[in-house]
């Protein structure tokens, strides 16, 4: 997976002013940071202290903030896959990070701001990751034009701010055909079977918005490609956080006859994965090969949606370090730029029947060339 590889490692610990704040920012473990600056202590090579990041005699190559995503690390999806693109440039560029884990959207100000008036490091790009930041970092972009950022899921209009966006709708609509096509047939795989005389299924979301919205449109999409006669049934938790609420979601819509969940809810979906395995179906996952960073559940992963975060917040880096930050422009990446795409699970996603696996692959052809045009909103 080259630079998209998640790769075992420990951040640079955070600056004094942060460190009594709720969710961070951390050491890049999930502790929160209590002195700054310190070494690691790597216990597989008997106690000696390392420091995090290769540096030159002059210090690393930038210093970089990492506001995540509600949520936070562990997630198993969104926050770990935008850490593994912070985790790659450490390890190529010789960067040092901090981390800032907000409990709560209140929060995103806060730790934009503090990453932003440190003096000692002082930060050359604050890395904001979710939609939900852009009222936040809209105002502050503005209050610290001398500040670099960039952001993950929104577009904000200002010059010192680099925008990513990604085509959810591409990638869901290969869940969707995927899902549609393998409810109609009688299949088995694992822990979980199909029931081929109720052509349905579900669709999890986390916050309800016009991103998560285009997620519930590629599949809807997908799965009326699939089969017309498809249902889907939809509902949003109004949290990434809350295993509970997408466990209780699933279970309602397995008993409704889906045999397969698809979810686009952080670590809400974790709760979408223990019903699948409670009603013996099957569930897609997202961000990232969660059949492999929710190993527990890939008897019941048919495949899930990658979405890689890291590809931006590493090119964000990459561009700081050379001296080429794209500030002001924003830039989207979908199925052609490798940024979205359907990826089989690790446990049973090679029992997917090979016709079913080769229409979504045409499928994904088509859409790359044009041939299919996917919604962006659900109708």
């Amino acid at each position: 997976m080259d630079r998209r590889a998640f790769v075992k490692a420990t951040g640079v610990a955070g600056i004094a002013g942060l460190a009594g704040c709720s969710g961070g920012p951390s050491d890049g473990s999930g502790d929160t940071a209590t002195e700054s600056p310190t070494e690691s202590d790597d216990s597989d090579d008997g106690g000696e202290e390392t420091t995090a990041a290769e540096t030159t005699e002059s210090g690393p190559a930038a210093n970089v903030g990492m506001v995540y995503a509600t949520g936070g690390l562990g997630d198993g999806s969104f926050n770990d896959q935008a850490q593994s693109g912070v985790i790659q440039a450490e390890e190529d560029f010789g960067i040092e990070y901090n981390e800032a884990q907000p409990d709560e959207v209140a929060q995103f100000s806060t730790f934009q701001q503090q990453f932003a008036q440190s003096s000692d490091p002082n930060y050359d790009l604050v890395c904001c990751i979710g939609f939900l930041q852009l009222d936040s970092l809209t105002e502050n972009a503005e209050s610290y034009p001398d500040q670099d950022f960039m952001i993950v899921d929104e577009v904000v209009d200002a010059p010192n701010v680099a925008s990513y966006t990604f085509m959810e709708h591409e990638g869901s609509y290969l869940a969707g055909l995927m899902g549609s096509l393998l409810t109609t047939q009688e299949f088995s795989a694992g822990a979980g079977s199909t029931v081929p005389d109720s052509a349905a299924l579900g669709f999890v979301g986390g916050v309800e918005s016009g991103l998560i919205q285009r997620f519930q449109a590629g599949f809807e999409a997908g799965a009326a490609a699939g089969n017309g006669d498809t249902e889907v049934l939809t509902n949003y938790t109004g949290s990434f956080n809350d295993p509970a609420a997408g466990r209780e979601a699933a279970s309602a819509m397995y008993n409704d006859g889906a045999d397969i969940v698809f979810h686009a809810a952080g670590n809400t979906g974790t709760g979408v994965f223990q019903a699948a395995q409670e009603a013996g179906r099957f569930a897609i996952g997202v961000d990232r090969a969660q059949s492999i960073t929710r190993d527990s559940y890939a008897d019941v992963i048919l495949g899930s949606m990658i979405k890689r975060v890291d590809t931006p917040v590493y090119g964000a880096i990459e561009s700081k370090v050379n001296g080429e930050f794209p500030g002001g422009e924003a830039l989207s990446l979908g199925l052609d730029e490798d940024g979205v795409d359907l990826v089989y699970g690790d446990s049973i996603g090679s029992d997917v029947p090979e016709a079913v696996a080769d229409e979504v692959a045409t499928a994904r052809e088509d859409i790359v060339n044009g041939d299919i045009s996917v919604p962006m909103s659900p109708e």
